[in-house]
């Protein structure tokens, strides 16, 4: 096998996984910021498919609300899509920056913290205020909370599984 063959079979492995760490991110991440999402809101007379509508105004806007089943559904679809690109930015940029996926666990759960505030301000004070959502700035006990669930459900969880699955250089 020459050296050009040697190469692209090294490519293609790598490849894979990058994609296994994104979709196991994406599910693992998604997965536990959602039910955060649910069970915070949950304790305070929300139901689920409104936490899940809420997603869905960010395209629809306050129309999200009386949409039923149908906006929650896609505000699920949506989140999961949002979690995708959040994992994929995470994995593709330890591609270039191996610090972000240090053998030391410590190390590893230090990027995953700063990661999950990273993710949490972007989201709070970029995205959502960009988009036709008519939520608005959190109130600080709600700003603590969402910074908490993001380093915890997100960004040590990205983390980690980027220091796992993501090919070694």
């Amino acid at each position: 096998m020459g050296e050009a063959a040697l190469h692209e079979a090294a490519l293609a492995v790598g490849a894979r996984s990058v994609f296994r760490a994104i979709v196991v991110g994406t599910l693992v991440a998604g997965t536990l910021d959602i039910c955060a999402a649910i069970l915070s809101w949950l304790g305070r007379g929300v139901p689920p498919g409104r936490i899940l509508q809420s997603v869905a105004s960010g395209v629809l806007g306050q129309n999200a609300f009386s949409g039923g089943a149908t906006t929650a559904a896609l505000g699920l679809l949506l989140h999961f899509a949002i979690m995708c690109v959040i994992v994929a930015v995470f994995m593709l940029a330890s591609r270039r920056l191996p610090i972000l996926t240090p053998r030391a666990l410590l190390a590893a759960v230090s990027c995953g913290v700063a990661y999950g505030v990273a993710v949490y301000l972007v989201m709070t004070y970029v995205v959502v205020p960009l988009s036709a959502s008519p939520i608005r700035t959190p109130s600080l006990r709600d700003l603590m909370q969402g910074i908490a669930v993001h380093v915890a459900c997100v960004g040590i969880p990205i983390a980690l599984i980027a220091r796992w699955l993501m090919p070694r250089s």
